[in-house]
């Protein structure tokens, strides 16, 4: 039996599937096992997997499309890892990985834990200058990949690892995408498990997208946050209100530029300022820093707009959220008007 079980599940990205499944043939520990979930692709990776069946111990499942969450729980049914490890398809995974995982693991053993995301060297710039404003504590205050309680560090399923005690108390993810991570992470919490990041297992994740996905994609998460505070209340942190907090004021400081003096401006400029010598320091780029100013802020509105939204809808006006969020589930028979 495996130490390790990796799920991964997989929608049409069979050249995600190629580099993924190679960064895992190099691993220095090899005592694991994959589970391939292609999740109702029309591009799938079979054959990809067909040629690393000699490097990795690895089973490929096809099944109808039903959402990432859904796929994770079908491998987690199929895993026989003491451990059941998540990554994305969109990441590469250092080969030092899993050596980290097992020091942290021997001096204090967790029951969950979660690692950080970086962007490879070979990244394009837009793709490092998106990973600087989804891990920068100025734009996420600390809460993907910088704190070490569960309370604060939110194990993603980009990067996440449970026991077999753990899936078999809490269970596996509801129909919910985006906003699987965060609830299972709540379950598990308030479950009494015991939970933490281990910093030095970082992935590559690529995020294969552009503004126009990155923007969508920010403010759908946005619009789960008030829908995960509705269903977790004790949560809550007010951090979570920054973004919409941001844009409320940018729209003030706009406002009092255009009708008074542009000097109300100043603000804006100098947390651009701030973003772009820190992204200066981490990437030692000039067009990344400022491509990273761009997507810090594009976060920030989208988010804040997104969650100010859902704030009003689901905590102001009380309203169903798989009504008004239809599609953020995948569970039809689940709406109350069924």
């Amino acid at each position: 039996m495996p130490k390790y079980s990796i799920i991964i599940p997989i929608y049409n990205r069979p050249d995600e599937a190629e580099e993924l499944l190679a960064s895992l043939a190099k691993q220095n520990y090899k005592n694991f096992d994959v589970l391939m979930i292609e999740d109702g692709s029309t591009e799938d990776c079979s054959e990809i997997v067909k040629n690393y069946a000699k490097d990795l111990d690895i089973k490929y499942h096809f099944k109808a499309n039903s959402g990432p969450g859904d796929s994770r729980n079908v491998g987690m049914s199929m895993a026989t890892g003491e451990y059941l490890i998540f990554f994305d398809s969109d990441c590469i995974i250092p080969p030092q990985y899993f050596e980290e995982v097992e020091k942290q693991l021997a001096e204090t053993p967790l029951d969950a834990f979660g690692g950080p995301d970086s962007a490879h060297p070979d990244f394009s710039k837009f793709q490092k200058a998106v990973s600087y404003a989804m891990t920068s504590i100025i734009t996420t205050g600390g809460v993907r990949g910088k704190k070490s309680k569960l309370d604060q560090f939110q194990p993603r399923s980009f990067n996440m690892g449970i026991s077999q005690a753990v899936y078999k108390k809490v269970g596996g993810y509801t129909d919910v995408t985006p906003g699987e991570d965060p609830d299972l992470s709540y379950r598990i919490m308030n479950a009494g498990f015991k939970v933490g990041l281990i910093e030095k297992a970082y992935v590559f994740h690529k995020r294969r997208i552009d503004f126009s996905k990155f923007i969508k994609q920010v403010y759908k998460f946005g619009i789960m946050r008030p829908v995960l505070i509705k269903w977790y209340p004790d949560k809550f942190k007010l951090t979570y209100t920054f973004p919409s907090l941001f844009l409320l004021g940018s729209l003030l400081l706009l406002l009092l530029a255009i009708l008074i003096n542009p000097i109300f401006l100043s603000p804006l400029v100098f947390i651009a300022i701030i973003l772009f010598l820190e992204s200066m320091i981490k990437t030692k780029s000039l067009s990344i820093s400022f491509l990273a100013v761009l997507a810090s802020f594009i976060q920030l509105y989208s988010y804040g707009y997104g969650f100010l939204k859902s704030a009003i809808l689901i905590l102001g006006l009380k309203k169903e959220e798989r009504l008004v969020f239809d599609n953020f589930f995948f569970d039809k028979s689940k709406r109350p008007d069924k």
